[in-house]
């Protein structure tokens, strides 16, 4: 971005998702549940030897986690916390069953709600969903995806990502992205089989899963500057991100000047098999926008929720800074494919603001 002049002061405007009301769950039959016959074992005789243990055998493949009852079950109970945390912008609620990107931007969310009086209420989530993504795995955490039916207010379907921390833990919503338009998801497994579980540096595909969350941030960083942006199908994330930045830059003219980092936080979440050799992969970005003055001095006018975000600073001298939270899921092909990686959800929200 090139250096500013003169022009003294900045407005900003308010950003993060669109909003609406939670949608409603549809209600369900019963799950209908299958109960074991075991056998009953009578010893008589004090003398009588007992029997050599012969158990089943253990199956080639693990079975999934969690059965498409128990997953409906869960998405029920977050739904609930969701629901009593929305009706109150109380984000005191939600640590029961929210964590990770989806806590921070949802305790955005109520701040931005409250800052503008009503008019930006928090993301719509559905929680009926159309699809799910289980995995096959004997060890914590575990991570399963559920597609979404449509909200209400026919905004994208929503992937959420349920995440398990330990055997005794519930289940939460870690975060949610974007279905994004026309994208073709890959086939995995049915959820009653479940999908293979890949490392984050699992080989056999086009490139690891660590390498293409880095890679996919270099490109929303340069656009067609970076060396890798030929590896990665055209998305409308990327598209909504660069359209937001250049609208930014146009705004900010001289006045200042505009700087954006974008980098993976930490390992993907989750990389699931998927049934021709690829794999999905679910990781956190972080976006640190940074609107800088020139030397000469001004200053920026703080949006609300932005100024609610920076502890009440209602103009900024020096720069604003804002900080995104984010989620990408995107399909890798297998190793040897001519296909591109393609982004099939994603989403990001402002969760924090600093004033110098």
């Amino acid at each position: 971005m090139k250096s500013s002049r003169s022009t003294r002061v900045v407005t900003l405007p308010v950003g993060g998702g669109p909003g609406g009301r939670p949608g409603r769950r549809r209600h369900r039959g019963a799950a209908v549940t299958a109960a074991a016959l075991l056998p009953l074992l009578v010893l008589t005789g004090c003398s009588t030897a007992l029997p050599t243990p012969d158990p089943e055998p253990v199956p080639a493949v693990a079975p999934p986690v969690v059965s498409v009852a128990q997953a409906q079950r869960v998405l029920d109970s977050v739904a609930e916390v969701v629901a009593a945390g929305d009706a109150g912008n109380d984000a005191a609620v939600l640590g029961s069953r929210l964590e990770g990107p989806a806590l921070a931007i949802r305790k955005a969310e109520y701040v931005r709600n409250v800052a503008t009086a009503g008019t930006r209420p928090p993301t719509v989530l559905p929680f009926d969903e159309q699809a799910l993504l289980v995995p096959e795995t004997a060890t914590w955490p575990r991570t399963q995806l559920v597609v979404t039916e449509q909200p209400a207010d026919l905004q994208a379907p929503r992937v959420l990502v349920l995440r398990q921390e330990s055997p005794r833990a519930q289940y939460k919503l870690w975060g949610w992205a974007r279905l994004l338009p026309s994208v073709q998801t890959p086939a995995t497994a049915a959820p009653e089989e479940g999908s293979p579980t890949l490392p984050p540096d699992a080989e056999g595909l086009l490139v690891t899963p660590l390498d293409a969350v880095a890679q996919y941030t270099d490109v929303l960083a340069n656009g067609d500057a970076s060396p890798h942006v030929g590896g990665f199908a055209p998305d409308a994330f990327r598209t909504a991100i660069e359209t937001e930045r250049a609208g930014v830059v146009t705004q900010l003219g001289d006045a200042a000047t505009l700087t954006q980092t974008y980098a993976p936080v930490g390992e993907p979440v989750v990389t699931l098999g998927t049934v021709d050799g690829g794999a999905i992969v679910v990781s956190e970005i972080a976006t640190t926008s940074t609107v800088t003055l020139p030397a000469t001095g001004g200053s920026i006018t703080v949006e609300p929720f932005y100024s609610a975000l920076a502890g009440g600073a209602t103009t900024a001298g020096t720069s604003l800074t804002r900080t995104f939270s984010g989620v990408v899921v995107m399909y890798l092909p297998p190793a040897g494919s001519d296909a591109q990686i393609q982004v099939l959800a994603g989403e990001q929200s402002v969760t924090g603001a600093s004033a110098q």
